[in-house]
Parts: structure tokens; sequence; C-alpha cells
């Protein structure tokens, strides 16, 4: 007996080891203590039950540890099916449309997609027709599409360096006249550089997520345009939404972000406001001084989109930075668009050194899209030294605007939401209630209770689908009116179902430099008795 006791000796020594040392570090987990008071009390009152939960917990580790992709070698849990059996299943099969049938609708809507014969301008001939209307559609603000010097200078320089760049900037794509529109944009606005974009949608979308990352808060209006939404979603930051065009509604935000970081004891993070000058969806402006101030109150970085006020407001186009007489260094990203304001293609990010260097490492659209044709950036650089020396273009653009604003403020059936400098004008639909009026641009935000900031959808904004189809049809009917008394208006497009907020349907007007105060107050008195004609029809 004692020699069967001494040769066991040893196991029983490593197993009461073993289990000292396993009890010692099970005592170390956080909450240890609390599962041996449970298994201890379960076991007291109810040992069957401990047996259960082993015998489960066994089971769970058994089921984790287990193949689930093994495969049946015997085929026993396969259904067989005959070759016949097997190609009559696959006749039947239909697969599921990469996308819904359109809607009659928008079958309507592309049909009547007006195309233009020849160079676009203030009176372009339509294809259909072979007549010429008057163009109140297209961005060409000051007129620069189909300047005479610009077409010259753009012809020089396609037979000098052909057509297309082949490559993105920074695989060889660079060319010396992209650097000259950089040089040129930059001392046009007075920031230290600027980054040229090939396309102008692209252009904010990429830049946001190049400085915001996760983890960064991004404070945004709520009506910003589709391009900024997509770049706030690439960006994966922390987003506070604040009411459109509200400064005051923003400050709310901006101190409630700073509570909420006080509270939670968090680290200070890169925090970011993102606005547009002019707002595509409304043709709203924003108050640049007051954004400012509250930009360095709260201590955060301004991007701001000029996408629609570059090459349209201020004494020669610069924006709202000259309108206002704010020096561009206090916007920390000016953005604009080649495309609207100089009438040729891209879009540009203007800034300091610093943040212009970074964008050429980690612009997504730069690094990776090829660069744009150099006869477009010669053009761009054209346009720009004919707004520096041509500032009755502007005066001319204005007159035009308050020709016209003087003819739309008087008509009943409709309200315009935009400010009175803007060359965009959206018309909108005027409703009986007067708590569905949208307040005109000058008016002083009245609302004391402001929407949440983690939602991007306000109050208003909910259950109007129904309300925003029937608009729709009725506003097409204007813009398909007018095309037959020979005015070219629009419906502000949307992409249903894809935008953040489903923007209230509107005719998109954009004013011109290019035609004569006498030609826009003709044009706008035609359309004036097109709306009254059809939407009196509905009322």
């Amino acid at each position: 007996m004692n020699t069967t006791t001494d040769t066991l000796a040893p196991l029983f020594q490593f197993l009461d080891h073993t289990l000292t040392t396993a009890q010692t570090t099970f005592d170390k987990l956080p909450g240890s203590a609390v599962i041996q008071r449970y298994v201890k009390s379960s076991h007291q009152n109810d040992p069957g039950r401990t047996l259960l939960e082993l015998i489960l917990i066994i089971f769970a580790i058994r089921t984790l540890l287990q193949s689930r992709t093994r495969a049946d070698r015997n085929g026993s849990h396969f259904i067989k099916f005959t070759d016949k059996e097997i190609d009559e299943l696959v006749d039947e099969w239909t697969p599921e449309p990469l996308g819904a049938p359109l809607s009659p609708s928008e079958e309507s809507d592309l049909a009547a997609l007006p195309i233009i014969a020849g160079p676009n301008g203030p009176k372009p001939k339509l294809l259909a027709t072979g007549k010429v209307a008057t163009n109140l559609a297209s961005f060409n603000f000051t007129g620069l599409a189909g300047n005479e010097h610009i077409k010259q200078r753009a012809i020089e320089t396609l037979r000098k360096y052909g057509l297309g760049s082949c490559g993105p900037p920074g695989f060889y794509g660079t060319l010396d006249v992209h650097m000259q529109l950089e040089s040129d944009i930059a001392d046009f606005l007075g920031t230290e550089a600027a980054i040229l974009y090939s396309q102008g949608f692209s252009t904010i979308s990429s830049v946001i997520p190049a400085f915001c990352k996760r983890g960064d808060i991004i404070v945004a209006d709520r009506a910003v345009n589709f391009a900024i939404q997509k770049g706030i979603q690439i960006s994966r930051s922390t987003i506070r939404w604040f009411d459109h065009n509200d400064l005051g509604s923003l400050e709310e935000v901006l101190l409630s972000i700073d509570k909420e970081r006080k509270k939670r004891r968090s680290p200070l993070t890169r925090r970011f406001i993102i606005t547009e000058g002019i707002f595509q969806k409304d043709g709203v402006m924003v108050d640049l001084p007051k954004l400012i101030e509250l930009k360095y109150k709260y201590k955060y970085r301004l991007i701001l989109d000029e996408t629609y006020s570059f090459g349209s407001v201020g004494r020669t186009g610069r924006g709202l930075t000259e309108l206002y007489n704010v020096p561009a260094s206090k916007v920390d990203m000016l953005l604009g668009s080649c495309a609207t304001g100089l009438a040729s293609a891209g879009g540009f990010c203007a800034g300091s050194r610093t943040v212009v260097d970074h964008q050429r490492i980690n612009g997504p659209s730069f690094v990776f899209s090829a660069s744009m044709p150099a006869l477009l950036a010669v053009s761009a650089s054209e346009g720009i030294n004919i707004l520096r020396s041509t500032p009755s273009i502007f005066e001319t653009l204005q007159d035009n605007i308050r020709a016209a604003r003087a003819i739309l403020d008087r008509i009943d059936c409709i309200t315009v939401p935009s400010h009175s400098a803007s060359p965009i004008i959206h018309i909108f639909v005027r409703h009986a209630t007067p708590a569905l009026l949208s307040p005109p641009s000058h008016a002083t935000p009245t609302k004391t209770h402001h929407s949440h900031p983690t939602s991007i959808l306000s109050a208003k904004d909910i259950g109007r689908e129904a309300e925003y189809d029937a608009e729709e049809r009725l506003l097409q009917e204007v813009v398909e009116e007018a095309l037959t008394h020979g005015i070219l208006v629009t419906r502000a497009k949307r992409l249903r179902g894809q935008e953040m907020v489903e923007p209230r349907p509107s005719i998109r007007l954009a004013l011109t430099s290019a035609l004569t105060k006498k030609e826009t107050e003709k044009a706008v008195n035609t359309l004036k008795t097109v709306l009254v004609k059809v939407l009196g029809r509905k009322r």
C-alpha cells in the first residue's frame, strides 16, 4: 500500500500544483468572484443544474471547434437531381434586375430632355425643333462659354499639347499649364496655394476624407449638396447636423459637442464645420463673417464649398470672401468649380501650403484620376484673366438678377428662397398653409427649438415624399410649357433614394451676364405667364 502511495505521490503533487495555479490565475480575472459565488450557490441549491450547464458548455465548445465546411462525403444530406430537372430549374430561374424599371414620370422626363445642336450659350439651338431658345438653365454665369478669345487659346493649346494627359497628376499627368492654373487660382483668391482636380463633383467628396477620419467631428448643414454628403460618408467621422443656414442652430450644436466632451472627459479631436457659400438646393447664401466668428470662438476648421459662388458674386467674382471683405486665409479650405465659375471643367481647393501638399499625397481623386486636358486648364486661366480685367461682367449679372427677382417676387403662386444676390434662383410652389412656406433669404430665423443634431432629418422633412412627387409633376409641366415658348429652364434634379434628405422640388434658374437686362426681363416675364397658367390651373 505504501509502495502504491509513494508511486502516485508525484502525480497528486502535480495535480495539486496545477489546480492551485489555475485557481490563482482565475482569481486574478475581473469578475471571478461573482462567477464563483454563482457556481457555489447554484450547485448548493440545484446540483442537477450544474451538471446540465457543464454539458451545455462542453457542447458549445465542441460545436465551435467542429469544422462547418467539412464536406458530406456520402451525400446523404443533398437532394439529387437529374440533368433534366437541373435544366428545368435553370430555365425557370429569373435573376433579380440590376435596377428598378423606370416609372412613367421618369420615362416622360427622359423623353422631354432637350438636346442642344451646336455650341451651348445664352441662346442655343434646339435639335428637336431647330429653333433658338433663351437659356436660363446653364451655369454660364459670366458668359465665358463661347468666348472667342478663350476658344482661340484652347485651339492653340490643343495643337501644342494634344487632347488628354493620359495619367493622374502623380504619374506624369501634371503639365506646366496645370501648375500655372493652380498659381492663377491661388493668386486670384489670395491664398498660399491651390490644388486642381479634374472633376468638379469629386473635388469636395475627395477633400473631406483626405482630412476627416474616424474619431474626428464634422458639423454640417442639413442641406449640403450630394457631393458633400458622399465625402462625409466616406470619412466615417462623427457627424452632427445643424438646421439649414441657421447659425443659431450651429452655435447650439457646437456648445452641445463641447459639453458632451467635458462630461465624458474625451480627448480633443480634429473638428470641422462644412457648409456651402451659395447652396445648390435653394440658392441661399451663408453669412460668412458670422460663420468665421463661430469657427474661431469654438476652435473649428472651416471647409467652405463655393462651387456656385466662385465666379458669380463679388466685384470680380472671387466669391463670398470678396463679397463680405473677408481674407481668404480665414477659411481653412476654400473649394470652387472651374466648370461653373470659369466655363471650363474640374474643381480646386485653395488654402495654406500644408493643406494643399497634404492633398497631393492623400486626396483620392487627385491621386487616382487622370488630370484634366491641357486645353481646359488654359481656358480656365484665360477665364480668370478676363474676370480680373472686366468687373463689368458682374455688374451686368447683378442687374439681371435684380430684374428677374423684381418679376418673380410679385408672383403669388410661388415662393423664392434664394438670396437676392444669387445667380441661382429656385422657384418653389407656394402652399396654402403658411407653415409650409420657405422663409425668404433675408428673414431672421424665429425658431427657438432646433432639430436633433445627430439626425440629418428635420421635423419638416418627415413624411413629405407624396407631396414632393405631386410638386415635381407640376413643375415639369411648367418646364415643358416654357420650352414651347422658347425659354429653356430646368427642374432641379435629385437622386431618388440616394440623398440623405430628399430635397424639395423646384425650378432652378441660372442667370447669365451674356444676356442683356431687356432679354432677361422678357424671358422671365414669359416664365411668369407660364407659372401663373400652370400653377393657377392646379390650385
